[in-house]
């Protein structure tokens, strides 16, 4: 038998297997494409019902803010209906306040004072099916009022537990076409959205047409009796259509996904085109040459070669057959591999969407630390360069005032500090909110505190104002600035005097707080003191500009809007945090969270044997970086008497210390340029020069000061305070040195 013969049986003997497994195998795909139709058709139907119930779910939430206005819990139905009718102005949504019998008590879309109307058909029977506390959807209805098909949604408005009122939303049926457009459906696909009697309240296609029809077929009683199923009937169209429906969990509508027969059909119309189109090859190619059986077979190669390139290139293959089993077998994998790979990537992208919104979400949480973070290191930088201000007119001003001759000099001197000291008052707040460390920080026995601080807060109280103070023996001890902590308090009761000019009751107390993880605090154990007043409360807007530098709603001159700003930055420089919630027409809390201490801290005395200016003595280096707060201090620290020294920064401090020059004391700024501050400064004198005394100074500092055996000076200083403070450490040296 020839070769070709031969060659041809072979093809022959291969193809016709090969014919047959095609065979066999497009109708394993027709019945696997049915199948995935109507899965693909079952999740349309479910997820589109979900987003009728996001829709419904979207007025019920507006429903249930509008709720809780403080109007109905007075009864005030007009202040009601003003808030109603913002929410609902036009007339394709209205807002309905109904008694508990149904009858309307007011109607967006009525005037004021209408007569009482009934409640939409069939609502009464929902309600009462479903009871008096469950959210209502409606079947479809016409609204007499604005003459279109309608829909409504009832919620129960409670207050204290008590049923009072059922608060109602209607809206035209041709809203909710909205869900076609936001959710695309194949074109040839036809979305239905039914009531409970089956009637069509929105379609997909030709709604003008249909809405208000009934289902036709055996669906309407498949839709009755079933949450979801599969039904094979005729749309209302007429055209032969596979439906899937399914029931919406919450407002119990039903969405319907139709797809044509023939849509269907069209897969099993291709597969069989293509096998006779690929037979008639195979059979032309085996009578022509056994040799085209071998180039068929490197086509084939070649073919799945490109669908594995398309693969490595993350594109989606389609199922190609070559009549080989082995050939379309690999085919078979890599579109099955494709498709796997299409899936993770679909899930990648929604895992991202998820985490991208969480992370929108949180970043809108802390928009309001972030804001007051960013306006908290601003005003805290010009807080130090104003204080530098402020500590070069001060010096200068004292040294002009000890060489005034004159009455009327030394007056117009002493009107100017006055305008200092208000100026480093406001200086002073200003490092409060900006969370600037204050250098006084002592370890306070809470409950003593605060009952020591009451007469300092009742003092300015008139006399029907009344204070509380309510706290625990065992409260644990804290760290903070205990001026800071007075003037806190001091200013939420002042603030808490305005919001009640009619009288109430102001309530100081504090008790002992474990924190736990997930909170903007570091869990541990906290302090809790809140100030809680029972007057006239704060909106919404103002509540959340109430921490803003300078904010106030007081006429001009009666307030600085630095009050809660020095509370917030005086809790944040604690280590701690403050909260505020306040509701308009119930009052005011405003909460301190402030950590546990965990050392004692106690602030030394300052000695009583003060020297005067002039009989100042001793070597003392003087560090400074502002060239107009050194040059005046310079001049009243020689003037004083004291053998000085100067160096720029702390980095010059140090070199003249390492040439081996001897000081008995170093007078230095905290917050300097080079690399070496203040404290790093004392440090190192600290380790290795232990004879020298330090005096630190700062207007400024981020960083927590606890340096045993030295100083601390708040900027802007007072000469003389200065003076004496450096004479009573030079003093206590030289006792040193002597008993040693």
């Amino acid at each position: 038998m020839p070769i070709r013969s031969r060659l041809l049986i072979l093809v022959l003997a291969v193809l016709i297997p090969a014919f047959m497994t095609a065979g066999i195998g497009m109708v394993y795909i027709y019945s696997e494409s049915q199948q995935t139709h109507r899965q693909s058709m079952r999740e349309v139907a479910h997820a589109l019902a979900l987003v009728v119930d996001k829709e419904m779910a979207k007025r019920e939430a507006i429903l249930q803010t509008l709720a809780t206005s403080s109007a109905l819990d007075v009864g005030d139905l007009d202040n009601f209906y003003t808030q109603a009718k913002r929410i609902a102005p036009t007339i394709e949504t209205s807002v309905a306040l109904r008694d508990l019998d149904g009858n309307v008590l007011i109607n967006t879309q009525l005037p004021k004072g209408t007569t009482p109307q009934p409640s939409p058909a069939g609502i009464a029977e929902l309600r009462a099916e479903y009871g008096p506390d469950a959210t209502v959807v409606s079947n479809m209805y016409f609204a007499p009022i604005g003459k279109q098909s309608s829909i409504s949604i009832q919620i129960p408005v409670k207050r204290e537990g008590r049923l009072i009122y059922y608060l109602e939303m209607s809206i035209f049926v041709e809203q909710l076409q909205s869900v076609f457009n936001e959710q695309k459906l194949p074109e040839s696909w036809i979305g239905t959205i039914v009531d409970r009697n089956t009637t069509v309240i929105a379609r997909s296609k030709d709604a003008t047409n249909f809405v208000g029809k009934k289902t036709s077929g055996g669906i309407g009683q498949k839709m009755h009796d079933n949450s979801e199923g599969f039904n094979d009937g005729v749309a209302l169209s007429g055209e032969p259509v596979y439906a899937f429906f399914s029931r919406a969990p919450n407002s119990e509508l039903r969405f319907v996904v139709s797809v044509p027969h023939k849509e269907l059909q069209q897969t099993a119309t291709r597969a069989v085109a293509f096998i006779a189109f690929l037979s008639f090859i195979l059979l032309s190619i085996a009578v022509l040459a056994a040799l085209a059986v071998g180039r068929n077979t490197a086509k084939s190669v070649e073919q799945l070669l490109r669908s594995a390139k398309a693969l490595g290139k993350d594109e989606l293959l389609s199922p190609e057959r070559s009549g080989i089993a082995e050939f379309d077998a690999v085919s078979n994998a890599m579109v099955q591999a494709s498709n796997e790979l299409k899936a993770s990537r679909e899930n990648l992208e929604r895992r991202v969407a998820e985490a991208v919104s969480v992370a929108e979400r949180s970043q809108r949480a802390l928009l309001q630390g972030q804001k007051l973070e960013a306006l908290g290191r601003l005003t805290g930088g010009i807080a130090h360069d104003f204080n530098n201000v402020l500590q070069t007119l001060t010096s200068g001003l004292q040294v002009c005032l000890m060489s005034a001759q004159t009455d009327r000099e030394k007056s117009l001197l002493q009107a100017c500090m006055r305008a200092v000291t208000r100026g480093v008052e406001l200086t002073r707040q200003l490092m409060a909110f900006g969370r600037v460390q204050d250098a006084r920080l002592e370890t306070l026995d809470v409950s003593k505190h605060l009952h020591m601080a009451v007469p300092l807060l009742t003092g300015a109280l008139p006399s029907n104002i009344e204070f509380k103070l309510n706290t625990n023996d065992d409260l644990w001890r804290i760290t903070v600035d205990p001026l800071q902590f007075e003037l806190a308090l001091l200013n939420l009761t002042m603030n808490a005097r305005d919001a009640m000019p009619d009288g109430g009751l102001i309530t100081l107390e504090a008790r002992n707080e474990i924190i736990s993880a997930g909170t903007e605090l570091t869990a541990g154990d906290y302090v809790r003191v809140s100030l809680t007043d029972t007057g006239a409360g704060m909106t919404e807007e103002v509540s959340a500009r109430a921490l803003d530098p300078f904010f106030t709603t007081k006429n001009v001159g009666e307030g600085s809007g630095m009050g809660l700003p020095q509370a917030y930055g005086f809790a944040k420089q604690s280590g701690g945090t403050l909260t505020l919630n306040s509701k308009t027409g119930v009052g005011t809390s405003i909460v301190f969270f402030l950590p546990r201490a965990n050392q004692e801290i106690t602030l030394a005395p300052l000695e009583a044997n003060t020297l005067q200016p002039q009989h100042a003595s001793g070597k003392v280096l003087f560090v400074e970086d502002d060239p107009l707060v050194r040059e005046t201090v310079t001049l009243a620290l020689s003037a004083a008497g004291f053998d000085l020294q100067v160096a720029q920064n702390g980095k010059d401090a140090l070199q003249l210390l390492e040439m081996g020059h001897t000081f008995n004391l170093v007078f230095s700024d905290i917050v300097m340029p080079g690399g070496i501050s203040g404290i790093d400064l004392a440090n190192i004198i600290r380790e290795r020069f232990p004879d020298t005394r330090i005096v630190l100074a700062t207007g400024y500092s981020e960083r927590r000061i606890n340096l045993p055996g030295v100083r601390l000076l708040s900027k802007p200083y007072s000469m003389t305070d200065v003076v004496a403070m450096l004479n009573n450490e030079l003093m206590q040296n030289a006792n040193k040195q002597d008993d040693s």
